[in-house]
């Protein structure tokens, strides 16, 4: 589809530096969880620098919601992103099939990799079938964690949450990087759809891991 300018109508701190972005949906505007966005800034020079966002609100809420990680640091668009207020604009483009969901499974999340996976968890919780899914999200440390509260309540109506921290020791979590004697603890069966999201370098050590482990390749999900 061709760009379509949309309205900031609220942001929300969700962590030190993780915003949502609730925005106005288009008209007949429909997808997936675990769809994507192409998404740009409507302001000078910003207009045509696209960059890649999970949708992490449902299809049946009113409006579209983004949940982003921001990075000050590096002065580019999600720094601008963090800077922007309610009323202000921008611009989504195509989406594309980032991570769906093909049945019950195992999802292993690298920081700010949890994003394709919220709204699918949303729809599962939704739908009352988390029973018989687990996430295991890494994250650096307890702060760093993404809508820990959300999860959370989901595990208390089904989903076995696995959190562990890679640069905090803290006795309420495992303190460890998720590698191949992480997963072996943890999962017992390599017979479940396994979703993999996360960092480039993340996600290739875990498809790795999983495949010596007896994962088969058609049950890997990675982010495409």
């Amino acid at each position: 589809m061709a760009g379509q300018i949309v309205e900031i109508l609220d942001v929300k701190k969700i962590t030190h530096n993780v915003k949502s972005f609730n925005v106005k949906k288009p008209k007949n505007f429909s997808f997936v969880p675990g769809q994507a966005v192409d998404m740009s800034i409507n302001l000078p020079s910003y207009e045509k620098e696209k960059r890649p966002f999970t949708i992490t609100s449902l299809n049946w809420d009113k409006n579209l919601e983004f949940t982003i990680k921001i990075y000050p640091e590096r002065k580019g668009i999600t720094k601008r992103l963090g800077e922007l207020k309610k009323g202000e604009k921008l611009i989504i483009y195509d989406l594309f099939g980032a991570i769906s969901y093909k049945g019950k499974g195992v999802f292993i999340a690298g920081g700010a990799g949890v994003t394709p996976f919220i709204a699918i968890l949303r729809q599962l919780r939704k739908d009352k079938e988390l029973d018989g899914n687990t996430l295991i999200f890494s994250n650096k440390t307890e702060e760093d964690i993404i809508l820990k509260s959300e999860f959370d309540k989901m595990a208390k109506e089904g989903l076995k949450v696995i959190y562990t921290l890679t640069r905090e020791l803290n006795p309420k979590y495992a303190n460890r990087r998720i590698d191949e004697s992480f997963i072996k603890g943890q999962i017992k069966d390599f017979k479940h759809n396994f979703y993999v999201c996360g960092s480039i370098r993340f996600v290739g050590e875990i498809v790795h891991s999983l495949r010596k482990l007896g994962a088969d390749d058609e049950r890997i999900i990675v982010e495409s």
